[in-house]
């Protein structure tokens, strides 16, 4: 067994890792290529980098391809995300144009890779039409999708699916997205990496720097919701629940740690909105981070009292799961993937207004307990069900399943 593996024993346990090794046997030598929109920032960008080096100890030839467009590639793609996760969004013929055109040089850029792969994962809509531009593939194709499709707008899901229905599975985070399509569809929830420097265990007194460096006072209560500036993310109305519950605990703060990803042309726009309601309040600490600040979220996240991830809409959200595993209760947006990790009551709360996280908010400042308790129940929820080792033995799965679909058994010897 490989070192990186072994690591990974001494959280997970000895069997974890055996049935992982077995899996594989099946899958050694395969050529899999996974293509996203961005190899920095988000969710899909920090669990590929930590998937691939995983597949690869495990002897399969994993590789990772981006693809890259101009101005308006992005602009439509945003608008792809937001139609898919509810709202009616205009699509100018010269978007779309733009979004096909930029697949079609992809596709001549990454054709050999593609077309060799036995197996290659198309995350999100940025490089769906990728397939159809493969005309000689000789492997599997799977589309994946980090989003909350549960009620897209209709117009949009019927242009993106014309490239969607001919792949052989797609991935759905939570049952509740799946949509109907011609193949199989499959359930595999994101995760985190324990080992990685957002998860890692960190000494104190680098927590105290970063509070430091942001001038937060480690002496009084802290809510942190760390995200993207996104309106899905709700930042401003996570600044209305914190004015909320302020006014029966005068001593608190409200620190709001993010970012953008090079695919998100919107994210400077919510972050000045976020500004603008903070109304230069000197406890509201908006920070804007680079895309590595790892270790900075993570202090972050360790020290505060109180996690927030407020979304209206959210595909996941791997940022509850990182607080979670640093034992904090999460008071999370009723709302997506939120769901499958806040247990409402147990691991933190769900919520749907700025007026109910204000009330959760108030409850846990006023009962310490509460925080310690759903804490530790946080965390084991999270060593159970969200680490990166059981996303590895769920795609481990699902390939050598479509691998051996015409098969009425399998064996593992």
């Amino acid at each position: 067994m490989t070192e990186l593996l072994k690591s990974y024993e001494k959280i997970t346990g000895k069997d974890v890792i055996d049935q992982l090794r077995q899996l594989s046997n099946h899958l050694k030598g395969m050529k899999v290529v996974h293509v996203n929109s961005t190899r920095i920032g988000g969710g899909v960008a920090e669990i590929l980098t930590k998937l691939i080096p995983l597949q690869r100890e495990l002897g399969i030839d994993s590789s990772w391809e981006v693809i890259t467009g101009k101005q308006d590639f992005y602009q439509c793609t945003k608008r792809f995300h937001n139609a898919l996760q509810g709202a009616r969004v205009d699509m100018p013929e010269s978007l779309l144009k733009e979004y096909e055109e930029t697949n079609s040089k992809t596709a001549e850029k990454l054709r050999p890779v593609l077309e060799d792969a036995d197996m290659v994962f198309i995350h999100d809509p940025q490089p769906a039409p990728l397939m159809n531009l493969c005309k000689d593939r000789k492997g599997k194709w799977i589309w994946r999708c980090h989003i909350d499709i549960s009620h897209p707008y209709r117009q949009v899901w019927r242009y993106l699916k014309s490239f969607i229905e001919g792949y052989d599975a797609s991935i759905f985070s939570t049952a509740g997205f799946a949509r109907k399509l011609p193949h199989p569809q499959y359930i595999i929830p994101p995760s985190i990496d324990p080992l990685s420097e957002k998860n890692m265990e960190i000494p104190e007194d680098e927590i105290k720097k970063v509070y430091e460096r942001f001038g937060i006072d480690p002496k009084r209560p802290t809510l942190l919701q760390v995200s993207r500036y996104d309106r899905f993310k709700d930042p401003v109305g996570v600044i209305s629940a914190y004015k909320l519950a302020k006014t029966k605990t005068p001593s608190l703060q409200l620190v709001l740690a993010g970012g953008g990803a090079s695919d998100d042309p919107e994210g400077e726009i919510t972050y000045n909105e976020v500004v603008e309601a903070a109304a230069n309040d000197r406890d509201i600490h908006v920070l804007l981070l680079p895309p590595d600040a790892h270790r900075t979220i993570n202090a972050l996240q360790r020290a505060a009292d109180i996690v927030l991830q407020k979304s209206t809409k959210e595909g996941f959200g791997l940022v509850v799961t990182e607080a979670m595993w640093k034992g904090k209760p999460v008071i999370g947006g009723n709302t997506g993937g939120i769901r499958l990790q806040v247990i409402n009551h147990h691991t933190g709360f769900l919520v749907s207004t700025p007026e109910g996280a204000a009330l959760r908010i108030r409850y846990l400042l006023h009962h310490p307990e509460k925080i310690i308790d759903m804490g530790k129940k946080a965390r084991e929820f999270v060593r159970d069900n969200f680490l990166i080792t059981r996303t590895l033995r769920e795609h481990l799965t699902l390939m050598v399943a479509l691998i051996h679909e015409n098969e009425d058994r399998i064996e593992f010897g």
